[in-house]
Order: C-alpha cells, then sequence, then structure tokens
C-alpha cells in the first residue's frame, strides 16, 4: 500500500503543491523553506489526523495556514471587497489495491473515481456560520483568520468519515533532529522502546521497576528517614509525613529509566550516535509500517557513519515506501539519483520528467551539481574553473560579498548548459548562464533561445565576435599593461600575453582573483552577477 500522489492547498509554506511519488524511495531535495518538512507533515497529518503527537483537532491555529493567503484573506476584507474563509486541503491518492478499496471514490479535488485520503481544516459552516458573519460584519476589524470557527474534516475518497482505525496504511514520522534538548530525546527513544518491547518483556520490565521500588523502602536508611518523619506528624499535617518511590504510574519505568549506550547514559553521548540510535529504534519499532517519513537522516553524522545508517536504511526498508528529505549530495550518491524529487513549494520533479539526453547526463554525472542549483538562492553557470574564478572576483567587486555568502552558488558545468537550464525551467530556479561566444554569438544565443523569456533564466553571451574567449574578453576591457601588472607578466604585444592566459587558463585567472587591483569586467559577466 502506497501514496501515489499528495495535493496539499494552503498549508503552511505550501500555497499549492502537487507532488507524485513512487512506490518505494523517493529522495525530497530543495532549498531550506521549500516545504520539504512541510510536506512530510502534511503527508504525516493526513494519515494520522495528528499534530505534534496529539489530536490535531486540539492542534489547530491561524500559523496552519500557508500566510500569504491569510494575509489576502485580510486585506480582502479590509478592501470591502471579502473573499470566502480560507481553507486547508491535503489528499493523498493511494494506489488502488484491494487493501484500500473502503476508500475509493470521486470526492477529491481531480474528481478521479480512485482509493485517497482527504483532510480539510475549514469554516465549520453548520454550527458557527451565524458567528462567523457577525465576526466578519464590521470589515476593518478583520486582522487575522477566526481559527475558532474552523473544524477539521477527515474523509475517505468515499466521503466517508475516518478514524484512526479505518486506515489499513500505516506510517511512521522520523524526525531525531526534532528532539533538541535531553530530556525530550531520552523520551523520545524510551517511547520508541516501548514500542520495540514484546508485550512479555514490556510486562517483565515493569515488575522488576515496581519491585525495584518496594526494595527501596525496605532499606535500613529510608526506614529511618520515614520513622524521624514520623515524629512530626501534627508539625506539618495531621497525616503522617513519609518518603517513597511513585508509584502512580501504570508505566512509570518510562520516569525512572534512562537508555545507555556502552553504560554511558544516551544524553552524554554523541549527537550523531544518537541521531542513528533514534532513526534505527523507530524502524525495528516500526516493521509494520508501510511508508516512512524521515527527516534528514545526514544531521550530525560523519560519511562513514550516514553510510552505515544509508546502508541499513536501504535493507530494512526494502518493499515498503520512503520518502526521506535531505541536503546531502552524498545521501543521493548512496541512495540512487534515480530516486531524487527535486522540490519548490509547487512542483516535485524527477529525472522522468525531463528530456531523455538530459536524463542519461544527469545519471553519468558524479557528483550531482544538481543539487547545488537546487538549494542555491541563485545560481550562475559557467563553462570552467577560469570563469568561475573570474565571476566570483566580479561578484566581489560589484557586491562587496561572495557569491556564496549570497547565497549564490557559481557552478562550472563545462558545456552542459541545455541540461541544467532543463531543470531549472521545471523547477522556476533562479539561473544565469555566462559563457564565451566562440566567435558566433549569434548562434550561441539560439542554442538557447527554448529558455529566454522563461521566468528566472539569464542567457548572458558576448555579441562581440572578435573577442570569442574569456580570456580576450578581459584583454579588451583593461588592456595589456594593466593585466601584465596584475599578472606580474612583461609581455610586449597582446599575442604573447594572449598566448600566456590561454595556455594557463586557471593559473592565470587564479592570480587575477587574488590580485588587490580591481579588475574591469566585461559586459556579459556584468550582466550575469546583476541582482
Amino acid at each position: 500500500m502506497t501514496i501515489r500522489r499528495v495535493i496539499v492547498k494552503n498549508y503552511r509554506a505550501l500555497k499549492s503543491a502537487d507532488v507524485k511519488l513512487s512506490d518505494n524511495l523517493n529522495i525530497v531535495v530543495g532549498d531550506n523553506e521549500s516545504g520539504k518538512s512541510t510536506l512530510l507533515e502534511a503527508i504525516n497529518l493526513a494519515l494520522r489526523c495528528q499534530l505534534n503527537r496529539r489530536p490535531a483537532a486540539y492542534e489547530l491555529h491561524p500559523y496552519l495556514f500557508n500566510a500569504q493567503t491569510v494575509a489576502e484573506f485580510v486585506r480582502s476584507h479590509n478592501a470591502g471587497n471579502p473573499t470566502p474563509p480560507p481553507r486547508i486541503l491535503i489528499e493523498l491518492y493511494l494506489a488502488d489495491v484491494p487493501e484500500v478499496a473502503d476508500l475509493k471514490g470521486s470526492i477529491n479535488s481531480e474528481m478521479e473515481d480512485t482509493p485517497g485520503i482527504s483532510l480539510s481544516i475549514e469554516l465549520d459552516d453548520e454550527h458557527c456560520a451565524e458567528q462567523y458573519q457577525d465576526y466578519i460584519a464590521d470589515g476593518p476589524a478583520v486582522n487575522s483568520l477566526p481559527i475558532e470557527y474552523y473544524h477539521l474534516v477527515w474523509r475517505g475518497f468515499n466521503n466517508e468519515n475516518l478514524n484512526g482505525r479505518s486506515i489499513p496504511l500505516k506510517s511512521a514520522l522520523i524526525d531525531p533532529s526534532a528532539i533538541s534538548n535531553t530530556y525530550a530525546a531520552s523520551k523520545y527513544v524510551l517511547e520508541i522502546v516501548r514500542d520495540y518491547l514484546t508485550k512479555t518483556q514490556a510486562v517483565n520490565l515493569a515488575l522488576s521497576y515496581r519491585q525495584m521500588r518496594d526494595e527501596f523502602l525496605n532499606d535500613d536508611r529510608i526506614r529511618a528517614i520515614n520513622s524521624d518523619l514520623a515524629e512530626k506528624q501534627g508539625e506539618v499535617s495531621d497525616k503522617t509525613l513519609s518518603m517513597a518511590m511513585d508509584t502512580t504510574t501504570r508505566a512509570s519505568w518510562e520516569t525512572g529509566v534512562l537508555p545507555h549506550l556502552d553504560d554511558i547514559p544516551l544524553t552524554l553521548v554523541g549527537k550523531g550516535e544518537q541521531n542513528a540510535i533514534k532513526i534505527k529504534l523507530a524502524i525495528a519499532s516500526k516493521e509494520e509500517c508501510d511508508i516512512f517519513l524521515m527527516e534528514e537522516p545526514e544531521n550530525h553524522l560523519s560519511h562513514a557513519n550516514l553510510n552505515k545508517l544509508i546502508s541499513h536504511l536501504a535493507s530494512k526498508c526494502e518493499g515498503k515506501q520512503q520518502i526521506i528529505t535531505t541536503h546531502s549530495s552524498f545521501v543521493l550518491n548512496k541512495l540512487g539519483v534515480d530516486s531524487v524529487l527535486m522540490f519548490n513549494r509547487e512542483v516535485g520533479i524527477t529525472l522522468s520528467d525531463l528530456p531523455d539526453s538530459t536524463k542519461r547526463y544527469f545519471k553519468r554525472l558524479p557528483g550531482h551539481d544538481t543539487l547545488r542549483m537546487i538549494l542555491a538562492t541563485r545560481s550562475i553557470l559557467v563553462e570552467g574553473p577560469s570563469d568561475e574564478l573570474i565571476v566570483q572576483k566580479a561578484f566581489l567587486q560589484v557586491h562587496g560579498c561572495t557569491p556564496l555568502q549570497a547565497g549564490i552558488e557559481v557552478i562550472s558545468v563545462s558545456l552542459a548548459f541545455r541540461r541544467f537550464l532543463d531543470i531549472a525551467a521545471l523547477l522556476n530556479l533562479s539561473v544565469a548562464i555566462a559563457r564565451d561566444n566562440d566567435g558566433d554569438s549569434a548562434g550561441k544565443m539560439a542554442l538557447y533561445a527554448e529558455y529566454e523569456g522563461k521566468d528566472g533564466i539569464k542567457i548572458c553571451i558576448s555579441a562581440d565576435d572578435d573577442c570569442p574567449s574569456l580570456e580576450q574578453q578581459l584583454l579588451a576591457v583593461n588592456g595589456r599593461d594593466k593585466l601584465n601588472r596584475m599578472l606580474g607578466r612583461q609581455d610586449a604585444a597582446d599575442s604573447d600575453l594572449l598566448n600566456y592566459m590561454k595556455k594557463n587558463k586557471t593559473e592565470a585567472a587564479l592570480i587575477l582573483f587574488e590580485s588587490d587591483e580591481a579588475l574591469t569586467i566585461p559586459d556579459y559577466i556584468k550582466n550575469a552577477i546583476a541582482q
């Protein structure tokens, strides 16, 4: 049993998202604040109707709604042109298998006859319509979302109300990074251990802990203390005061037992080891799960330990649907680029969405520089290391900081510009390319005609065919004397200096990059680095 498609509207960072999933492994990558964690949370919410491990009905608040949607709602009322109250909608379209046949129907936003789950947070028209109308009657008073008049509707696509027992699909949301303090970390692990233990083991542990408490009372030192306290009767209370271990909770071992690793309390071992333990225990305790939702397994782990963890995940979760968020190219390399889902708050694309030639290129490409481009605020694509150094120098001179400090990646892609632009076009990424014209500027511009005009894509190629390469462009705008000075050369002819720069492209670019003297920047590079 798997989820094949997720539609989310107005939930946190996701104003309108539509993501198709594979039946097995899905590695979700995207920039910070791109909605990766929100996507996992939305899926878990629709499957379990829980937030923060509590029934979602008790966790409703205005900040669950997309901030832009709420702002538009408030603005419309204050402008005297009110819009209907916003609604959160999460739909899970399930694989059509017999186990979920009872959830089949066409009551969904796509009107598709398929098994599925719908969770909506919407205005309670049946009980609160009149109060809501009173609230919005005075337009200028509307400054937030009246969540008090909302309720939660959890149904199958058959329009039948759901409860936890009516969904055969079992899931586990694993987010060890969210457990930040030591008490919470121990409690989290103990909850997993409790699920991992058999019923007999849990009973034996509780019994042993109860016997230990009884032995506490029989200790001569505790008896002496209680005897002394008994003599105080009448001073602090008419009743007898005594000291004993807490026996009020049915599973009180959970509050008194602390997990240890090699006799060291779990809270005192390294963060990486803690995270790995949490993930492995969660998987072991949820072996009956159909779907694992996992948040950034690479946190606090070295490459060696991450390698062990990823291998463990691959073996233990085989045959189950996995949706994993990551910022790590190592995770991509280990689990496979075929499983990558590139996400931008609206859609998720995979290699299968790209042209065949582009798909084959990225399957062969080591290092997956695509991840750098996807995670960056903006990217500048160049041909090679020398171009990269000059672009870095130009950016620093113009903006007073390096591209990386501004969240901008400068990526050497050789001549594979179109491959990267295919991804940028699908994800609406902000990307500029700065390349040589090779003496045919019109021909080079024609190569990228289909991308011109697309939001965020900028093609920067010099129109001066007399300067076909970077080195000739630099010589044309800086002059021989200045470049000789910056490079520590004494060439008497432009051709000699140009010959040196072409034969030593990266070395010459590095010297120019490290020079304290400002470099005059060719216009096509200025255009590429413009903010």
